[in-house]
């Protein structure tokens, strides 16, 4: 099986329960094992050696062993508990003004030495059709650099019993509230990835994420009406700790849902999930028409990644991406023309260094540290996101250090990093905003949505949402989802609260490219306010 099937692109299927291309399952104790870093810093000298005895201006050398573990959950069932690792080198190299890549998932002199040889030969016949030589910006020589994501409790060991009884205990919780169905996940990641280069850089990192999702649906036996609601964690780049909620953490929204900032749980969620789902079924159906939209953080990340994070990846802006729905409307002369993004108040910015997000690294897989910058400025627009033989097409001398490749065996490529949106520098609270607002919607959580092929247009919707009169909450609606064309709605924005309220969402599970490559991005956001949005009905939409 391909890797790039191992999940769908915004969903968990089944399919992510196989194993990814070059990898085999292993016994859970074994995630706990790292490799020698001796070991790999001499087998990146092998391939560094080699790819310059074969004409290589420039080589770097990835030896990463990639661990996956998902325990899945439904009702007081197992359906499965999956542990995975891949181990393996890849060597990009550029010859002739060219670039090669080449694998191996032997940890060999000679077969590391013979994939830095088989890329120099690819390099040098791509060289022949190539247009433009690869121009690469420079990187400092770092020498020996590591870095690790900051744990308490590394997931990986901890007992698949314990983490079985979490879901279990968070199903049981779910059905005592009144859920009819529940199936609740646990996913780990840990990428334990060595880079060197001819620039003299060795890097070591050891990169963790978690993501515990699960979905309880209520049926109303009478009619078969049936209403979902998903959880409302955010995955995050952090160890075990995640799942040890914090009382500081807590945020109750006007609403009276509950998020947590850094940490999350999961018992509780689940139980005021299946409430919230019974609630929905006799929820009144929205009217449509044109709203004051208040999006709570846990919604509107979803909307900064499709309509700000993807359109601003230069290589979709220069034509050269167009999976997963396509290039992008913002061109470089809108940049040149000083294009009007959003409100005066909106800021959007990139940032790989944000402590618990799911981007969150020291170097990128060029061996570039990794920085904060933005990307629109007081609602203007000013930079896109590039690597580093990228970004001379931007005038500029130094990458962004946003280059990520999902498994040794994948070349790196441009890949969205952490993009957020500045809370507001004025004191606000979300109750302050919403008694601004007479007509409003405000919606919670990750829904469905759809997108254009340019980034234009698009339509979100949520897991709880609930009308707003006259300053006040007047009780959960279903059926909503807000429909915005990218700049019309940035420019819309008429409020942010402060950084008392910023918190993280995230993309566990972010396709793009082909053969496709997954990634895992963080989006932050305090409340957001969008006046004149319109809203539909969704059951009246499909009839």
């Amino acid at each position: 099986m391909q890797r790039r099937d191992f999940l769908a692109v915004t969903g968990i299927g089944l399919a992510g329960l196989a194993l990814p291309f070059g990898s085999r399952a292993i016994a859970a104790e074994q995630l706990q094992s790292t490799l020698d870093v001796a070991m790999k810093k001499s087998l990146a000298d092998t391939g560094l050696a080699a790819a310059r005895a074969a004409g290589a201006s420039y080589c770097d050398v990835r030896i990463g062993r990639y661990l996956q573990q998902s325990v899945v959950t439904r009702e007081d069932k197992v359906e499965n508990v999956a542990s995975t690792e891949s181990t393996g080198v890849g060597i990009r190299v550029i010859v002739d003004g060219a670039w090669g890549f080449a694998a191996t998932n032997s940890l060999t002199p000679d077969a590391v030495a013979g994939a830095a040889r088989q890329a120099a030969a690819i390099a040098r016949a791509n060289a022949g059709a190539q247009a433009a030589r690869v121009q690469l910006a420079a990187a400092p020589a770092l020498g020996e650099v590591s870095w690790r994501t900051p744990l308490r409790r590394n997931g990986m060991d901890v007992p698949i019993r314990e983490k079985v009884d979490l879901l279990l205990g968070v199903n049981a919780d779910a059905i005592n509230a009144g859920a009819s169905f529940i199936n609740a996940t646990l996913f780990l990641v840990n990428e334990q990835k060595y880079f060197a280069s001819s620039d003299g850089s060795y890097i070591d990192q050891d990169v963790h994420r978690i993501w515990t999702p699960f979905t309880v649906t209520a049926i109303d036996k009478a009619s078969g009406r049936f209403r979902t609601r998903q959880g409302l964690s955010a995955p995050m780049g952090m160890g075990y700790e995640y799942l040890a909620a914090d009382p500081a953490d807590k945020v109750v929204t006007p609403a009276g849902v509950v998020h947590y900032r850094r940490a999350y749980d999961m018992r509780a969620d689940a139980v005021a999930a299946a409430r919230q789902a019974r609630e929905k079924l006799s929820a009144p159906s929205v009217t449509p028409g044109k709203y004051t939209l208040v999006t709570d953080p846990s919604n509107l990340f979803l909307t900064i990644h499709e309509n700000v994070g993807h359109p601003l990846e230069l290589d979709r802006v220069l034509g050269y991406e167009a999976n997963y729905a396509g290039t992008s409307f913002a061109t470089l002369d809108k940049r040149e023309e000083g294009f009007r993004w959003g409100s005066d108040l909106v800021t959007l910015y990139a940032d790989k260094t944000e402590p618990g997000s799911l981007g969150a690294v020291g170097y990128d897989d060029e061996g570039v540290a990794t920085r904060r910058w933005d990307l629109v400025r007081d609602g203007v627009l000013v930079n896109y996101q590039a690597t580093r033989d990228q970004v001379h097409l931007l005038g500029e001398d130094a990458s962004h250090g946003c280059s990520y490749a999902d498994s040794w065996s994948s070349v790196q490529f441009q890949r969205m990093p952490n993009v957020s949106l500045a809370p507001g520098e004025a004191p606000l609270s979300v109750a302050d905003m919403i008694r601004d607002v007479e007509r409003g919607i405000y919606i919670h959580g990750r829904g469905s949505y759809s997108i254009d092929q340019q980034r234009y247009n698009a339509q979100f919707g949520g897991q709880l949402t609930y009308e707003i009169r006259d300053g006040a909450i007047a009780g959960m609606v279903e059926d909503v989802a807000y429909q915005i064309r990218t700049p019309e709605f940035w420019n819309a924005c008429s409020a942010i609260c402060d950084a008392r309220d910023f918190r993280l969402g995230g993309s566990f599970f972010d396709g793009k490219g082909q053969p496709s490559q997954v990634s895992a991005v963080s989006h932050g956001a305090s409340t957001a306010r969008f006046d004149g949005v319109n809203i539909i009905n969704t059951a009246r939409s499909l009839g």
